[in-house]
């Protein structure tokens, strides 16, 4: 009987021993993106921007890697947030412009989400803060992949507020006619947002919800998606932080909203997930101009949202996972929102959407392997479907189109906005690693170019198509569609 004990004690240390040597499979690994709303190339203070602070982003930046050539999917709201949860050009899958309460159309529940891939991989999925695909079930983002939500269904100045903070009474102003602002939880009216001192409260609502999810979910993998609605005008701060920068309403929102990526940082490493989290973040477009010193800045590129131009689509993005991205890096590469899908996919061992996508893994860009450079062209879609750019290693060639412009117009200030003009927009080509600003047409100069800029443009009508040439593409999808009371 002894004989028998000490063989099994002999068995298990040996078994103990050769488990000690096999190496352990790495715990799968958590997702933040972090999402602002119309933050300029030129807000951070990493990017230029202040004289507000922003110690957060700077500390992002000094861990993992910043882009200086990274694009929105597309430059205004909900197009834009339709790439980056989809891995698409916007106008595959029919989304376009910004999405009013009463849209008829929405995000397609047949377009497979960051949040369904991650879902089916066992991760659990939340998200706080501005949707914009769809106001109401089945298209809220319970019904695309997420577990949880807290959030507006929508932008913060879709509600009957005018710019001074007043309701609208006027009944022949639009905007009077939109319904109130509903913060949602889950798929029902929490409560609604009334005035501007409700809007302050957003930041740090959902820098709440943002932390009390990690802390829930340490145990086990996690997305959290953290949509903020800020700095889209209107803007407004917590008491907190009124006053706080020295630089106006803006600055202390930047300071504020800069805050709350502290927290969410503080949370992962209170948490001890800090090394084992890719956290992403970024902006869905430029800014606003035309709102002046509600507005942020482009950081010298040219335009701001709404427009194909660089101010309007290029915004700053950093990306930061301790030990896989190498610390205090910077990439002069091309990439953009709709790449995020595929490498957030690739690194968490999901599968990839079953139907096609436009985005590319980068983590061979983010490892900064060797000649990696995923990306070398991007196309420039605007309104319902023009193409009105493309860009291809430093240029950039401008098709003939209309657009809107914030230039030689005054902007408005404390709230209210300025004049945003059409403009005729001619053929132009732009080196864009001598003149980031698109200032000097150099077609001229380099008609090879233009050729082949305009050969690869054509391949994007065939199949995505493009209003500007009558063209409706081969390979575009259906959006959702909401049923119309």
């Amino acid at each position: 009987m002894m004989k028998k004990i000490m063989a099994g004690v002999v068995l298990a240390a040996a078994v103990a021993a050769v488990c000690s040597f096999m190496p352990r499979k790495a715990p799968a690994p958590n997702v933040v993106i972090i999402f602002m709303d119309d933050m300029g190339y030129g807000d951070p203070a990493s990017y230029g921007g202040g004289p507000y602070k922003t110690p957060n982003l700077d500390r992002m930046a000094a861990h993992g890697m910043r882009f200086t050539h990274f694009y929105a999917a597309q430059a205004v709201c909900s197009a834009s947030r339709a790439g980056l949860l989809t891995g698409c050009y916007p106008n595959r899958i029919g989304i376009h412009g910004a999405l009013f309460p009463a849209s008829p159309t929405a995000l397609s529940n047949e377009e497979e989400t960051i949040a369904e891939l991650l879902k089916a991989k066992g991760y659990s999925t939340g998200m706080v803060g501005k949707w914009h695909l769809g106001s109401k079930p089945p298209f809220l983002p319970l019904q695309n992949g997420f577990d949880e939500y807290l959030g507006l269904p929508y932008s913060n100045d879709m509600w009957p507020v005018d710019y001074d903070g007043k309701p609208i009474t006027d009944t022949a102003n639009r905007r009077g006619k939109l319904p109130p602002l509903p913060l949602i939880e889950g798929n029902n009216t929490l409560r609604i947002i009334k005035t501007l001192e409700d809007q302050s409260e957003l930041t740090s609502l959902y820098t709440e919800r943002a932390c009390n999810f990690i802390w829930a979910h340490k145990k086990q993998p996690f997305f959290l998606y953290m949509a903020h609605s800020m700095p889209h005008v209107p803007i407004a701060v917590s008491p907190k932080f009124k006053g706080k920068s020295g630089a106006g309403l803006f600055g202390d929102l930047m300071e504020e909203l800069d805050a709350s990526i502290g927290a969410v940082l503080k949370t992962l490493e209170e948490t001890g997930l800090d090394k084992n989290t890719l956290v992403i973040f970024t902006s869905d477009n430029g800014p606003w101009l035309n709102f002046g010193n509600h507005a942020g800045n482009t950081g010298g590129l040219r335009e701001g949202k709404g427009t194909s131009f660089e101010g309007g689509q290029r915004v700053p993005c950093i990306m930061q996972w301790p030990g896989q991205i190498p610390a205090g890096t910077i990439t002069n590469a091309i990439a953009s929102t709709i790449d995020i899908l595929p490498t957030v996919a690739n690194i968490c061992g999901a599968k990839m959407p079953a139907k096609k996508i436009d985005g590319l893994n980068i983590l061979s860009l983010l490892k900064q392997e060797k000649g990696a450079n995923p990306r070398d062209h991007f196309v420039y879609y605007y309104g319902t479907n023009n193409l009105e750019a493309i860009r291809k290693g430093k240029y950039k060639l401008v098709f003939p189109h209309k657009g809107r412009t914030y230039k030689n117009n005054l902007p408005g200030y404390d709230g209210f906005p300025g004049a945003q003009p059409s403009i005729t927009v001619p053929l132009a080509l732009y080196d864009l690693s001598r003149d980031p600003g698109e200032t000097l047409d150099v077609q001229q100069q380099f008609p090879e170019v233009v050729k082949e800029l305009e050969a690869l443009a054509d391949q994007y009508r065939q199949t995505l198509g493009d209003d500007l040439k009558n063209m409706k593409g081969t390979e575009r999808r259906e959006p959702g569609r909401v049923a119309m009371n």
